[in-house]
Order: structure tokens, then C-alpha cells, then sequence
């Protein structure tokens, strides 16, 4: 594999608010308090350029689709070593199918199912702008926005998680989407 290939640390960067947001959905609030996210993600970055000689993919697809098997990995592994469960190899396959099926509701909360290489190389590089600018957001429009479209939360368990009302967290999910449309509108 040529270096030229590899990105480098900052464009690395890129998919760090993509990974975060993947780890928060399937932590979900179980393992809150736990596990944190960011050092999750911050982990799977640094093995990935540790890594980058392994790395036999193409494109930023590609990339991700290998940062999300290494970050299904950690996952795992911190999950493990919490003492919450047993070493079972199934568990660990099924929490990369978890991460895949992340990113995949991701990708068709921006478009509908497309089936070309292309088009989902195209959808996975949208699911990486969304959670940088998901990222970008108060974090209560954050949290909500994460709750309802990607963990199926309803109103009132968000509410809950919230310490809001229903009707606070139905604002919260009209103005986070505005703003999350008005900053991916700025991006493109």
C-alpha cells in the first residue's frame, strides 16, 4: 500500500464526530456513566494509524467501513472488560453488525435505500457530514435529535431522559432538525 493512500492524522479528524455518534447509539443510556464515547473513538483512531499498513480498502467508504470494525472491536472489548458479560465471539460479530446497522440508519435517514458501490460510498460520506454537524449543535438538540431518530425513543422517554416535557422535546426536535438542515445546507 502506497503512504499516499493512507490519510494522514487530520483528515483522520473527519470521522471522529461520526464514530462518536456511532458509539452513543449503541451504548445507548445503558452504558452511560461506563464507557465513555470519545475515548472509544479516540482509541480506534490512533489503532487505526497504528494499523494503516493492514488497511485494504479504497476511498473514504472504505475507511470507514474499517474505523467502524476496529470501533466495534473496542466496544467490545470495553464492554468486556466492565465484567457485564462473558467472552462470546457471536456477541462481538453481532456488535459490528450493530455498528453496520448504525451507520446504515444513518445513512437512510438522509436518502432512501440505494444500491450502487457509488451511491453508497456517497451515503456513508453524508452519514460522516450529518454527525459532524449533529456534532455542531446544542447538546440538548443533540441528545434529543439522537434519542428519537436513531435509538426509536419515543416523546415521552425522551422527556424523560431529559427531565423535559413532551412539548419541550418536540421544540427541541424542530429546531434541531432546522439547524441541522441549515448547517449540512452550508456544508454542500
Amino acid at each position: 500500500m502506497e503512504t499516499r493512500d493512507f490519510p494522514d492524522a487530520p483528515r483522520l479528524e473527519q470521522f471522529r464526530d461520526y464514530l462518536r455518534l456511532l458509539t452513543r447509539v449503541q451504548l445507548g443510556r445503558r452504558w452511560k456513566g461506563w464507557l465513555d464515547p470519545s475515548d472509544l473513538v479516540q482509541q480506534t483512531l490512533l489503532e487505526a494509524y497504528r494499523q494503516r499498513d493492514q488497511f485494504r480498502g479504497q476511498g473514504d467508504a472504505g475507511w470507514g467501513a474499517w474505523l467502524r470494525a476496529i470501533l466495534a472491536r473496542n466496544v467490545a472489548d470495553a464492554i468486556r472488560a466492565q465484567g457485564r458479560q462473558k467472552r462470546d465471539i457471536t456477541r462481538e460479530r453481532s456488535l459490528e453488525a450493530d455498528f453496520e446497522a448504525s451507520s446504515a440508519r444513518l445513512g437512510a435517514w438522509l436518502a432512501a435505500e440505494q444500491s450502487t458501490p457509488s451511491e453508497r460510498a456517497v451515503r456513508h460520506e453524508q452519514a460522516v457530514l450529518v454527525a459532524n454537524a449533529l456534532a455542531r449543535l446544542p447538546q440538548s438538540q443533540r441528545e434529543a435529535l439522537v434519542l428519537h431518530y436513531w435509538q426509536d425513543c419515543s416523546l415521552a422517554e425522551i422527556a424523560a431522559h431529559l427531565d423535559r416535557s413532551t412539548d419541550a422535546v418536540a421544540g427541541l426536535l424542530k429546531r434541531g432538525l432546522k439547524h441541522l438542515r441549515a448547517q449540512l445546507k452550508t456544508n454542500s
